[in-house]
C-alpha cells in the first residue's frame, strides 16, 4: 500500500466518523428523545381539568397563572408549593400569597378574570384590592 492510498482511507474514514456522528446528533435531538422533564408538560388539558378547572381551557392563560407559581416556586423552593399554589384551579391562599410577594398588585384585577374564566365560576377575588366593591 503507498502512501496516496493510504492517505485516501483515512481521509474516507474521517468523512464517515463526520457523517456518524450527524446522524447521532439528529437522533439524540429528536423531539421524541427528549426527556419529558424538559417538556412544559403541566400545560396539558388533563392538568387543567386535574386542579379542579372546570371553564374554559386557555393554554396561554393557563400558562401565565402557573408562572405565577413557578415564580413563587423558585423564590422559596418549598418543594410542594407549586402544587399548593394551583390547587382548586389557583384559588388558594398560597396562590393570594405568591401573588403579593411577587408584587404583581398592578395586575391582580386581570388575573382574577383569567382564574374566572379557567374556573367557569364567580370567585371572591384575591383579597380587598381586587374586589370590585371595594372603592377605598
Amino acid at each position: 500500500m503507498n502512501y496516496r492510498s493510504s492517505r485516501r482511507i483515512s481521509t474516507q474514514a474521517v468523512w464517515v466518523y463526520i457523517t456518524f456522528a450527524v446522524i447521532l446528533q439528529e437522533i439524540a435531538t429528536s423531539p421524541a428523545n427528549r426527556s419529558p422533564a424538559l417538556l412544559p408538560h403541566h400545560f396539558t388539558k388533563r392538568s387543567f381539568f386535574d386542579i379542579q378547572c372546570k371553564g374554559v381551557y386557555d393554554k396561554s392563560i393557563f400558562a401565565k397563572l402557573d408562572s405565577i407559581c413557578e415564580d413563587c416556586y423558585n423564590l422559596f423552593r418549598e418543594p410542594q408549593l407549586h402544587n399548593l399554589c394551583r390547587k382548586n384551579c389557583f384559588t388558594t391562599d398560597y396562590f393570594k400569597g405568591c401573588v403579593e410577594t411577587l408584587q404583581l398588585s398592578d395586575e391582580e384585577a386581570q388575573i382574577q378574570v383569567w382564574i374566572k374564566q379557567l374556573r367557569g365560576a364567580e370567585l371572591g377575588g384575591l383579597g380587598p384590592s381586587v374586589s370590585p366593591q371595594n372603592t377605598s
